[in-house]
């Protein structure tokens, strides 16, 4: 399958730069594969969607807030440091891996002054891969609580924020967050989660559908495009999972009361399909998954798909492109921008149903 498959654009004004003013009150396309049908509705009436005895799966993985907008010493240019992952550190100093943006041709050992007195970071060395390890003059219970207060959360590029002043600073911090995020270690949230809000969840026990979660931690590579012409040629990111022996244990007991898998994102998904097994129970455990799930895949623990707008051009579609079919996917899509649904990691979602 070729990688510019779904090839048409998503009108900017449909691009999504803040979240709906309750998580809840997003829109929810309804798409259901055996009949062909899309209907319209809002993400409160999840519930009233599914069967009681359903199960969800979701993503708890926390966002850490890890963008940095620095300036060069010397010139004073702007360069953002994009913190990773703490490495570790020692006698005053606390390592960071981190990306440096569109700055080209740094020499090793190049400084940055980091915002908001944080004094200077110095770019120690970089790696085949492009990744920085970055020094922080700071141990690292400061290190860590300067980037907790300093650092703006790691927003995908297509939402636009200033540098300085930034008026949606903390709403970012709140709302490019689910309710219910838990582990610390992503670097972009799993968004079809963003819509959950407490009530939701009590309407869907009140129904007799139950939840429980898997980690996945969202890197970098989630934003990377297809560049590859063919999908087979697409080299896929790595990211490390965890699933509980008491989710995996849910999922059983969902599959004996002949309820079905209600899997919360594409995250969530990729989890589940990595560690499931043919009669779709997962194991429990820890790893990584360099998953890609494109046509033709036979979904093993996914019955049902909840997941936003995604990229025509990214990995996210296809997966669902592999669960609803392509022409039914590319309708859906169409769909949505005619009747101008809100698209991508702020935006609107989408129910995939059997």
């Amino acid at each position: 399958m070729r990688s510019d498959t779904f090839d048409f654009e998503i009108p900017s004004h449909l691009i999504a730069q803040e979240p709906a003013a309750r998580r809840d009150e997003s829109r929810l396309l309804v798409v259901r594969r055996r009949e062909g049908l899309i209907t319209h509705h809002v993400f409160r009436e999840l519930p009233s969607l599914l069967d009681p005895a359903d199960l969800l799966v979701l993503n708890n993985t926390r966002v850490t807030p890890c963008r940095l907008h620095c300036k060069r010493e010397g010139t004073g240019g702007n360069v953002e440091l994009f913190l990773l992952r703490r490495l570790g550190g020692g006698g005053g100093a606390t390592l960071y891996e981190a990306l440096t943006g569109s700055w080209r041709n740094v020499p090793d050992g190049a400084r940055v002054e980091l915002p908001n007195g944080g004094g200077f970071a110095t770019l120690v060395e970089r790696s085949a891969a492009g990744h920085w390890t970055v020094r922080l003059d700071m141990p690292a219970p400061d290190a860590e609580e300067y980037v907790a207060r300093a650092a703006k959360m790691p927003l995908p590029p297509y939402i636009k924020r200033q540098r300085e002043n930034d008026p949606y600073l903390a709403m970012d911090r709140d709302r490019y967050q689910t309710v219910f995020a838990q582990a610390e270690g992503a670097v972009a949230a799993p968004t079809a989660g963003l819509h959950f809000t407490p009530a939701v969840f009590e309407a869907l026990a009140e129904k007799g559908i139950d939840h429980n979660y898997v980690t996945l931690h969202v890197g970098p590579g989630t934003f990377r495009p297809l560049k590859s012409e063919t999908l087979a040629d697409h080299p896929m990111h790595s990211e490390d999972y965890t699933v509980s022996a008491a989710t995996a244990a849910s999922v059983a007991a969902a599959r004996e009361r002949g309820g079905r898998i209600v899997v919360v994102g594409t995250t969530s998904c990729r989890t589940l399909e990595t560690v499931s097994d043919e009669a779709g129970i997962p194991q429990a455990g820890s790893g990584s998954s360099r998953l890609f799930i494109y046509p033709p895949y036979r979904f093993r623990c996914t019955d049902v798909l909840l997941t936003n707008f995604h990229l025509p051009h990214s990995t996210l579609i296809f997966l669902v492109a592999a669960w609803l079919g392509v022409d039914l996917t590319r309708r859906a899509y169409l769909e949505a921008i005619k009747e101008e649904y809100r698209f991508f990691s702020y935006g609107d979602a989408m129910l995939c149903l059997p």
